[in-house]
This record gives C-alpha cells, structure tokens and sequence, in this order.
C-alpha cells in the first residue's frame, strides 16, 4: 500500500498537500461525494481513475447540502488504501465537540492528515429537515479544537481545571473555506482572519466565475499569509448557472458565460464546460496558489480541464 502522507521531521510538512504548497507549486485538489448508501465502489473508482494521477489531494464531502450520505471518513481512508491523499470535510452541524474532537483523532489514527472545517448548510436544505442541528462549534471552533489537540490536550478538563492531557497527539494540514465574490466581502475577510488565527493553514474558496472579482479579493487577503485555492465548480448547462445565481449564495456566473452553454450543442457541452474551466483558471492563476475542482460527477473531465488550463 501507498502511504498518503509524505515521513517528515515534526516541524515538516505532514502531508503531500502541505509539502507541495509550501513549495510554490500550483497545486490543483478534486473533489468526490460519497454514496448514499453503502455502494461506495463508484465514487472510490472515479478517484482512482481519474483523480489519483492528477491532483494532489482529493477532497471528501461530509454530507453536503445535508443530504444523508456515508461519512466522509470512512471514504478518506479507504482513499488512503488507494495511495490517494484525501482532504478529509468536517462539518460542525452534525456533532457537538465530543464527537467532532473523537472523529479527529479517528482521522489521524486512520491515516489522515488534510482537514477542511466547515459549519455546514443548514439541515432545511437537505432531506431531513426535522433533523436537529447541533452546531455546538462553528469552522473557528474547529480549528481551534485541532490546534488545541496538537497542542496535546482536549478542550475539556479535569475537576480542577486542568487540562485533558491526550496520550499521543495528532497533526494536521488545517484548511478552511471563504466565498470571495459576495456583494458583501468584509464580513467574509474578517471571518477568514480569525480562521486563520485559529489555525488554518491553506483555503479552499466557494466557485468563482468573476476573476477581476477574485483578483480584487486577493489584493484585501494580501495580509494573509496563506496559500489559497481558487474553487472552479463545472457547469454542466445554462440551467444549472442560473440555479447557482439565484440560490446558491456569493456565487454569479457571468451572462457571458452562460450564453455560452447556451449556444453549445448536446454533444459540445462538456468540451465548452472543460473550455470555461480551464479560461477561468489561466485567468487567476497568477494571484492564487492552486485550483480545486469540483466537477460533481464529471471527474473523467479533470485531466482536460488541468490541460485547458495550460498546467498539465
């Protein structure tokens, strides 16, 4: 079996993730949602086929849009068998802190190293909306229960006071997310800043469609010193652009761009949605460390947008 982690002085990078970032690398991550149901040999064969070769790190959905599915832990490891590096999703919805801190430790024994802390969508957006969120810590405060856990203790205490000392400390690539192209970007930029006061080490964005948009985000985040990914989500027709400017929140998909997938005939859609993919990511290259692709469902697509964007 491949090890997913790169064997590393405790002051080195933990993971092929870190160590490519840190080396000026623009660095490109997918993206695979587990199954829901127990048929997880599909999105598992997709990674592998498509993904293992071509990015650095693949992320795993932790029941997104709170829509029931298998954990994304159990499909971050199986990765791990795969010799593919998983970013391991976590939301804080669904666990209060004796679960998310249980799970992390989890992680790290399973072989896991990259984590990305997300509050996550509320539970009326997905197919139990009698479900009762949890909340207990948002993404700041699961960045700090990481730190805290590597710092060799819990966030509980003893009768005293003390701290609960862990026997045997985990270390983690810590990320975190930021929607760059909302109307209102100062409350994003503020929230980012006590991310990574917290302990984010690299950022993952939500999809961008605007670069001179983004570019103008990357000149107010100059002051964080963190590598940044930009998020390029495929379009798979106009409809599905028009969905994500009326209810995906912070997102717009130029009309430019739409009435490209507009114009493409059913057999061109994908090649013209590759097309953007790749456009929008030589456009911004310049200003972010890395690129990561979501493709929802079309990971067979990554190796030609990486070429599209001139970066294979």
């Amino acid at each position: 079996m491949t090890e997913p982690h790169v064997e590393t002085p405790a002051t080195g990078p933990v993971s092929k993730l870190q160590a490519e970032l840190d080396s000026g690398k623009f660095v490109f991550t997918g993206e695979i949602g587990p199954a829901k149901g127990t048929n997880v040999e599909k999105c598992l064969h997709e990674a592998e086929e498509y993904l293992k070769h071509t990015v650095t790190a693949v992320n795993v959905t932790d029941i997104q849009t709170a829509v029931m599915r298998t954990g994304s832990l159990s499909v971050s490891h199986m990765l791990t068998d795969r010799g593919i590096e998983p970013v391991y999703q976590m939301v804080t919805r669904d666990r209060n802190r004796l679960g998310l801190q249980s799970d992390l430790l989890s992680a790290y024994c399973l072989g896991v190293r990259n984590v990305l802390a997300l509050t996550g969508d509320h539970v009326s957006m997905g197919d139990h909306p009698d479900a009762k969120p949890v909340y207990d810590l948002d993404s700041v405060g699961l960045l700090e229960a990481m730190s805290t856990l590597e710092r060799g203790s819990d966030m509980g205490s003893d009768a005293k006071g003390n701290p609960n000392v862990l026997d045997g400390v985990p270390r983690f690539f810590k990320g975190c997310a930021v929607t760059p192209c909302t109307e209102e970007v100062e409350p994003q930029i503020i929230k980012l800043e006590k991310k990574v006061q917290a302990g984010a080490q690299f950022v993952q964005t939500q999809a961008v469609y605007d670069p001179e948009a983004f570019e103008r985000f990357m000149e107010k985040i100059a002051h964080i010193k963190v590598p940044v990914l930009v998020g390029i989500v495929m379009l798979k027709n106009a409809g599905m652009a028009r969905y994500m400017n009326s209810s995906v929140p912070g997102v717009f998909v130029p009309e430019s761009i739409i009435q490209r997938l507009v114009k493409a005939s059913k057999d061109d859609k994908q090649k013209v949605s590759i097309d953007i993919c790749g456009e929008l990511i030589q456009k911004m290259k310049h200003c972010c460390q890395g690129a990561h692709l979501m493709t929802l469902g079309w990971d067979h697509c990554v190796p030609a947008i990486i070429q599209a964007a001139g970066l294979a």
